[in-house]
């Protein structure tokens, strides 16, 4: 069986990158994979490309200027961002997201359903502790 990997969720946002670079200081410090993963609702093409390109622009943005990466999966997935994150943590080592706050919680709905119903750890980096 391979290592478990660290599974971070990006959505675009700046505080999603900066969860993103926080979890590949974690897959680089426990030398894992690091799975990102962005969940797309529309069953449609340009869905999934979106999917991609957000990934993908999110990876730039966070790799630029370090000097070691860990190894990267790329998984854009369809459903629901809270079950599909779930789902893609269900074999990790640890699952990291970025707070979207509610000012009840202090938690977004993806992040406190996550929180609740994810088998592994969940970090979840609030705006001012992302960096």
């Amino acid at each position: 069986m391979g290592k478990r990997p660290v599974v971070v969720g990006v959505d675009g946002t700046v505080a999603g990158v900066r969860a993103l670079a926080w979890a590949m200081d974690q897959a680089l410090e426990r030398d894992v994979p690091l799975h990102v993963v962005n969940a797309w609702q529309q069953n449609t093409v340009p869905a999934r490309e979106r999917s991609r390109e957000l990934v993908d622009d999110a990876l730039v943005t966070a790799a630029t200027g370090r000097l070691r990466h860990p190894q990267i999966i790329r998984r854009c997935l369809p459903g629901p961002a809270a079950e599909v994150l779930v789902e893609a943590a269900r074999s990790a080592t640890l699952l990291v997201l970025a707070a979207h706050d509610r000012p009840t919680t202090g938690l977004g709905r993806v992040s406190a359903h996550c929180v609740l119903h994810a088998s592994v750890p969940v970090v979840v980096l609030h705006e001012e502790t992302a960096d």
